[in-house]
């Protein structure tokens, strides 16, 4: 079977999980499927990084520049087809909820999540319109449709109203394959001003469905002489003024430290200090950043919402993110005990053994597979 893989959506080092799940089953793919040739579309600007579809895959360019949200949508809707056609793909599986839709092979598209409908204020501007149009385009117009949880199943169900015969929950993977040795923690301590303090860290995005200001709301409530510092590395938004703006009125500005991205090593050697992992969001379709602090040991606290439970299972503390003080509770209790932390290490560490991308893979060509069948009528 040829399978193409639409990576038009990737600009690389600006995607976050999406990127991770495509860089991830690319490399697991062919060692889990060696039967399937690949051939991955990608952008201008991943063309020109290089990347996994360089070393797995043969690669065909799509010429637009994909930070450009028109010629993304236009690189996909309108070249996207006529370059898969002439490749001869027996299937097209587009990784990023978006797909073309047209084109004389199979379709099959992963829908990380609901997040434009179910909380709309997380897309900014003509993003979450075009994600109202193209993601229930995606769904009806494919053959298979691939979503990473129980959750996102249901959500799909519910709101697009695809049939319970074309959908396939096939969970994510580790998380990111860990980027070199750690940095060391008295380097960090000193180029991020944390001296001697207890370290909360929160790996995201800076977006509102992320439940960021309830977090620094429940930092402020712990007593300053118990209080960590709160360490939130991930991609700025323009969301990130108004939670600077409400860590000054809390008076817990030096209590905080918004990073953007930052290098593998720093940010391995982050969890590496990490004493609790904070995860407050409201919605996520699968949650890989509480994987990714459990595959490396760092106790979770995390929001009781959506896919979440499913993900973490019981080995994190759970807490309504909606409720500051219960944030704040979670927090201390894994600060101050230092047995529940030690069981929540542990337990993180055995539950993330569970999530492979060799699993993800072989459930995704399994998925192929269903999508070549002819749809019965």
């Amino acid at each position: 079977m040829h399978v193409g893989l639409n990576l038009v959506f990737l600009v690389p080092g600006e995607q976050g999980g999406m990127e991770i799940y495509a860089r991830e089953l690319l490399r697991a793919l062919p060692a889990e499927r060696p039967d399937l040739r690949l051939t991955a579309f990608v952008n201008r600007e991943a063309r020109a990084a290089g990347g996994e579809w360089d070393e797995f895959t043969d690669v065909i360019e799509v010429p637009v520049f994909a930070r450009s949200r028109v010629q993304w949508v236009r690189g996909e809707q309108q070249l996207l087809p006529g370059l898969a056609r002439r490749a001869g793909v027996d299937l097209l599986h587009s990784l990023a909820s978006t797909a073309p839709t047209r084109g004389r092979f199979r379709r099959v598209v992963t829908i990380h999540d609901l997040m434009y409908r179910v909380v709309p204020e997380a897309h900014f501007g003509v993003l979450g319109l075009g994600m109202r149009v193209l993601i229930p385009a995606a769904a009806h117009r494919s053959h298979r449709v691939i979503v990473d949880s129980q959750c996102t199943r249901a959500d799909v169900r519910r709101y697009l109203h695809v049939p319970e015969r074309k959908l396939d929950v096939v969970a994510l993977g580790l998380g990111a394959t860990p980027a070199g040795d750690p940095e060391p923690a008295a380097v960090l301590r000193e180029r991020h001003a944390l001296g001697s303090r207890r370290v909360a860290l929160s790996v995201s995005a800076k977006r509102p469905h992320k439940n960021l200001m309830r977090l620094l709301e429940a930092i402020a409530a712990i007593a300053p002489e118990r209080r960590p510092v709160l360490v939130i590395p991930g991609y700025p938004t323009p969301h990130e003024r108004e939670l600077r703006a409400r860590a000054e009125q809390l008076g817990v500005r030096d209590d905080l430290r918004m990073l953007d991205w930052v290098s593998g090593p720093e940010l391995e050697g982050l969890y590496a200090l990490a004493d609790v992992f904070v995860f407050p969001s409201l919605y996520e379709g699968f949650g890989l950043p509480v994987l990714e602090a459990m595959r490396r040991g760092v106790p979770v606290a995390c929001s009781d919402r959506s896919s979440l439970p499913e993900v973490a299972g019981d080995a994190a503390l759970l807490f309504d993110p909606e409720d500051v003080s219960a944030i704040a509770r979670a927090i201390e209790r894994v600060l101050g005990d230092p047995a529940q932390a030690q069981v929540l290490r542990a337990a993180g560490v055995a539950r993330a053994q569970r999530f492979t991308w060799a699993a993800t893979a072989r459930a995704t060509a399994a998925s192929y597979d269903r999508a070549m069948v002819p749809t019965r009528r």
